[in-house]
């Protein structure tokens, strides 16, 4: 298995507080730095890339009030909960999946889990259901296991204490008595539930972090996701160049890491939708109305088995999130205009190797297409340097 980092060494770690014309010149060994002249010099663009932070994922939008909009969305109809059980659990006689069930609240698609076989945790992070699904895992022999936490607060990049429900994924993962394994081997568990009726984009940035760094519940191997998601969320989650307006950044990350299947699709109207003060009967609301005329998918993410079997690690993958940043950042341009930007290689060979022409624009690539990309420069020979930033290496 690969060791598990949370970020790129101390060498590769980048500032954004560059002068103009010098460039940070990133190699298979240590970094070292050039004072250019600010004008193109061997072929190199004048737009140099400006390396993006990384998502906040410890402040919430400030858009719409958080009373507005802060609910959550649960299971409250038997026959609905008996088909994603059936659904989610497969085929009768299998072996069951241990299976991490994201905030349960009444705990009726809970039982219909148990009832399908599945050996499940609640992870609850309401307090208020929690006595009544302890009561519920009594009357079933201590088959569920009930925790305070809230999954989309597992290791939160605030610092400090870790007070529940946030929790720690290793303190969590030694409770249920679960062990890492290789990433190559099979799936080790299952997550179900749903996305965050707000922040669904800023859970699947901080997933993918997790799932490309093989950091936090991914250190523990390839886990299963399967999470119900908003229309509008889906439909850029499963975007390519056949749609261009919605195909973005994340499209690419996560097409690349998961094999995607779309379990089910529910409207809105059949989850019962309660905010902290209780059950939200307001439907006339218009932030309500709107989505209640959406739909939400059942996908099912499963990291793929070969995702680091080339030159794609969990020491690189900064980088390559950086070279989609940099591209999706101007999407309409050619691809070898970008390439002029990040590294010093020849950008038509690297072009011609993997098959596309000078004329190609980022909207035309496939997600598979920027993997092939990224590993050509990786595993190219011709040059000890192989990316280009204009910003100075912080050293740690």
């Amino acid at each position: 298995m690969w060791i598990p980092v949370a970020r790129l060494p101390p060498r590769l770690r980048l500032s954004a507080s560059a002068a103009a014309g010098r460039f940070c010149i990133l190699g298979s060994g240590a970094a070292t730095r050039k004072h250019l002249p600010a004008r193109n010099r061997s072929g190199l663009s004048d737009c140099s890339p400006q390396l993006l932070p990384e998502p906040d994922f410890r402040n919430p939008p400030k858009k719409a009030s958080r009373s507005s909009l802060d609910f959550k969305r649960y299971v409250t109809d038997r026959r609905l909960a008996e088909t994603l059980a059936q659904i989610v659990c497969g085929k009768p006689n299998r072996p069951p999946h241990l299976l991490l069930e994201c905030n349960p609240g009444p705990g009726i698609l809970t039982e219909a889990l148990l009832e399908a076989g599945a050996k499940v945790v609640a992870l609850e992070s309401d307090k208020t259901f929690i006595p009544h699904l302890e009561s519920l895992g009594k009357k079933l022999d201590g088959k569920l296991r009930v925790i305070h936490c809230d999954f989309f607060r597992i290791d939160p990049r605030s610092g400090g204490a870790i007070k529940p429900p946030a929790m720690s994924s290793e303190e969590l993962f030694k409770n249920l008595g679960i062990e890492e394994v290789p990433w190559t081997a099979g799936i080790p568990l299952k997550v179900f539930g749903m996305f965050p009726s707000r922040g669904e984009k800023r859970a699947l940035w901080k997933l993918a972090y997790d799932l490309y760094s093989c950091t936090s519940i991914y250190k523990f191997g390839r886990i299963e996701i399967n999470m119900f998601i908003g229309e509008k969320e889906f439909q850029k989650l499963m975007a390519d160049p056949r749609n261009p307006k919605l195909y973005h950044v994340l499209s690419v990350i996560w097409q690349i890491a998961c094999e995607i299947k779309v379990l089910h699709m529910e409207p809105w109207s059949s989850f019962d939708v309660y905010t902290r003060s209780g059950r939200l009967e307001n439907t006339k609301r218009k932030e309500v109305l709107e989505l209640l005329q959406q739909k939400l998918y059942l996908v099912q993410m499963t990291p793929r088995q070969n995702l680091f079997a080339n030159s794609l690690t969990p020491m690189n993958y900064n980088i390559f999130f950086h070279l989609l940043k940099h591209c999706f950042g101007r999407r309409t341009a050619t691809v070898i205009d970008h390439l002029r930007s990040l590294t010093p290689l020849d950008a038509r060979d690297v072009l011609m190797q993997i098959g596309k022409e000078e004329d190609e624009k980022v909207v035309n690539m496939y997600p598979q297409d920027f993997k092939r990309l990224f590993e050509t420069i990786e595993c190219s020979e011709d040059c000890a340097y192989k990316w280009l930033y204009d910003e100075t290496l912080e050293d740690m």
